[in-house]
């Protein structure tokens, strides 16, 4: 057994365990890519011809069809792919449609202060700010629906993510704005409640990044159809065409030039993903991998969640807490285990608390979360004797 004695104590030197995960990717993004990813296993015939072929076209819309399946994303709402990743699809949002209302910004961790920033510095909207710390949430309940809303449904960088939609009012004025780019595929999210959806593959899919997905309800699309932005809107953001909604961006006439590469390796995910059980296996797939990380934690007293609250506890991007470390102990923490080949890329993000993110994602395999867990013994009783 390992010693696990309190984090104050004199830690014996443990040994290096014996067996290392068959996949040892944990990190919270680019993620793991699918198991039985290869790039041999890539359909190519789209790869060198024009996005706007027959064949473009057709992967392209493919790839829509794909994700509204696995999502359960009722007819009313549409789906495009973007330029930008999560960042761009956001930004797309926020640029095209904020300025009808007052706006809401909710930020619990580094990527709902980027769009704290957008909202207050670069639109000069005047918005009010609901923050919480890193690990916590922000009150829900004093959020006012009269306004337009941007959160994160899943904080990538402090591992706190909303429980679920109920404190999304059905009969709300403003428009909600989910950046929800660790959230999809993992969680079972009511789209009722949601007017704008933004992610990116390379999260819970383990797909490439560089391209963004937006997901419009009804009453997106009738604020992008009846309001005006006061500021000037670059090519890629623009949504409209003649007064009317570019319909066309939503059946994959993509405002740039995709990756045809990077659409077949979505597929490539996407078909992995229904292959397990659509949604639901996907999400199981998450809880699993969540459910082995806590029990890891759980059993040794110098470990933590940094989000103390059960509810509101990540399942995808799991924030972890080290007794004593700084920065300097998590940097050598994490480069003993990349060194070994027993765990990439789980130091936490570089403006958060000194700690570890796992990433507990679909595409990771719950087997090599377990076995993880005598190699953060081993580097955390070797770090500490150094």
């Amino acid at each position: 057994m390992t010693d696990t004695t309190a984090a104050d104590a004199t830690l014996a030197p443990a040994a290096k365990p014996a067996t290392k995960p068959a996949r040892p990717f944990f990190s919270s993004g680019p993620c793991a890519k699918p198991p039985g990813w290869s790039a041999a296993a890539l359909a190519t015939d789209s790869l060198g011809r024009s996005h706007r072929s027959k064949i473009g076209k057709n992967r392209l819309a493919y790839c829509i069809d794909l994700m509204r399946e696995l999502l359960n994303l009722p007819e009313t709402h549409r789906i495009g792919i973007v330029p930008g990743s999560d960042t761009g699809a956001f930004e797309m949002a926020m640029w095209t449609m904020l300025g009808a209302k007052p706006v809401t910004t909710l930020a619990w961790e580094s990527f709902g202060e980027g769009w704290v920033t957008d909202a207050a510095k670069q639109l000069n909207l005047n918005p009010t700010i609901i923050r919480a710390d890193y690990g916590q949430l922000p009150d829900l309940s004093a959020v006012d629906f009269s306004n337009d809303v941007l959160f994160t449904w899943n904080g990538t960088t402090s591992g706190v993510r909303v429980p679920n939609a109920d404190w999304i009012p059905a009969d709300r004025e403003g428009l909600t704005f989910a950046d929800a780019t660790s959230a999809v595929f993992a969680y079972d999210i009511d789209w009722a409640k949601i007017d704008v959806a933004t992610f990116s593959w390379q999260k819970v899919l383990g797909g490439e990044g560089a391209h963004g997905v937006l997901i419009l309800g009804p009453r997106a699309v009738e604020r992008l159809e009846t309001h005006t932005p006061a500021w000037p809107l670059p090519k890629v953001f623009r949504l409209m065409s003649k007064g009317k909604l570019a319909e066309g961006v939503f059946k994959g006439e993509t405002i740039n030039t995709p990756s045809m590469l990077a659409v077949e390796d979505a597929i490539f995910a996407l078909e992995w993903g229904k292959s397990v059980g659509g949604a639901k296996g996907l999400i199981t797939r998450s809880d699993a991998n969540a459910a082995a990380l806590d029990k890891i934690v759980a059993d040794r007293d110098w470990l933590g969640h940094l989000a103390a609250d059960t509810p509101s506890r990540s399942k995808t991007s799991v924030c972890l807490t080290v007794a004593g470390a700084d920065e300097a102990f998590i940097k050598s923490f994490a480069a003993l285990l990349e060194k070994e080949g027993a765990a990439y890329d789980v130091a936490g993000y570089r403006d958060a608390p000194a700690g570890l993110r796992i990433w507990c994602g679909a595409t990771v395999d719950t087997a090599d979360i377990e076995a993880l867990g005598p190699w953060l013994d081993w580097a955390y009783a070797q770090t500490k004797a150094a």
